[in-house]
């Protein structure tokens, strides 16, 4: 085990939003790696969802709570006491945006703002990393992937409230978390983000599996647009990486930090599908066009140079690999797997990877 993942036994771990997808995948390797967690989110949403089939609310100490809700929010941060924050709360869905733009708005900037506020009243916090996403920036539609310091905007409610959210970290991190020598704060931003346990609506994983099982054709809406696809291991890799370091030297890596795949595993999404339906062994892929589609970007590349520099952070799995790895959890999970059983067993092959 790396020096970095064993640094998080029995630290006190606050998590935010650990009844999503990348909340439960994070507090499940935390507890693998012998952290005290408790977790803050609304409840999951599904019977079936991956905090339901990892059976978190027996292993960590989880609080149904709404990120929106500042008082509830502060009590449990003056009731725990954590070290170590992890911010993922989120309404995370460009295209539930459109539809619910204040609610996104309300999550994803209010509710920021309270965690933030919570971590000012919180003298215990030595690390905290605030996850936004890489729909931050000021997306162009070029051919160049995008640094940390290239300028933050947003087309769609979503990418906006992500700008938003990091403009309210930096001015946060800037008035108050500098002065305290004792606290790293870090805003971290990856994208398109897949692994199993994901049933969120309008992702194209999700949208292959659930087609798949039903023995329907997959319907790709926009099948040529470019995403940059990585396993879900690998940012939150990079996100431990960071803490631990945000620990050790709060100032040396406090600031913002991107956390994507090579730029060799972008894809269409018409590959992608394609590459599901083999590894799954059977389907078709249709192109399903829609006349009044909402925006979606084509392409969004992230540079993750200073990771790789400073961290010694790169991606381990390539896209092949991680959608090989994706596609057999879910059909090990439909064929009646235990969900904890493969999700372990998929941490554990990648930290032996990374040693």
């Amino acid at each position: 085990m790396s020096r970095a993942l064993a640094f998080f036994k029995d630290q006190r771990v606050l998590i935010t939003g650990d009844t999503e997808f990348k909340g439960s995948w994070l507090s499940y390797w935390l507890d693998l790696l012998g952290a005290k967690i408790t977790g803050y989110a609304l409840p999951p949403k599904r019977r079936g969802d991956l905090f339901n089939r990892l059976n978190l609310h027996r292993r960590i100490h989880h609080v149904d709570g709404d990120i929106r809700d500042r008082a509830h929010l502060q009590k449990v941060f003056s009731r725990f006491r954590p070290a170590i924050v992890f911010h993922l709360a989120a309404q995370s869905l460009v295209r539930l945006s459109y539809a619910d733009p204040t609610t996104t708005i309300e999550t994803n900037v209010a509710g920021s703002a309270n965690l933030l506020e919570a971590v000012r009243g919180s003298p215990s916090l030595r690390v905290l990393v605030y996850i936004t996403s890489d729909k931050c920036y000021l997306n162009k539609e070029w051919l160049w992937s995008y640094r940390e310091n290239d300028e933050l905007g947003g087309r769609d409610p979503y990418s906006a409230s992500k700008a938003a959210a990091e403009l309210i970290f930096a001015s946060y991190r800037d008035s108050y978390f500098a002065a305290r020598k004792t606290l790293g704060a870090a805003s971290v931003r990856a994208g398109n983000v897949i692994g199993g346990g994901d049933w969120a609506a309008d992702r194209i994983v999700p949208d292959c599996i659930r087609a798949l099982q039903k023995n329907r054709p997959i319907q790709l809406r926009n099948p040529s647009a470019i995403r940059p696809w990585q396993h879900v291991l690998d940012p939150l890799y990079g996100y431990l990486t960071l803490a631990a370091g945000l620990y050790a030297h709060p100032h040396d890596f406090s600031g913002s930090w991107n956390f994507g795949p090579s730029i060799h595993s972008s894809r269409t999404v018409h590959d992608v599908a394609s590459k599901i339906v083999s590894y799954w062994g059977r389907g078709k892929v249709r192109h399903v066009p829609q006349m009044r589609a909402p925006h979606e970007s084509h392409m969004l590349l992230l540079n993750c140079d200073k990771a790789s520099r400073r961290l010694g952070w790169t991606p381990l799995w390539d896209v092949d690999r991680s959608l090989l790895e994706t596609v057999e959890w879910y059909r090990e999970a439909s064929s009646g797997g235990q969900a904890a059983e493969i999700t372990e067993r998929q941490i554990r092959a990648y930290m032996d990877a990374r040693t």
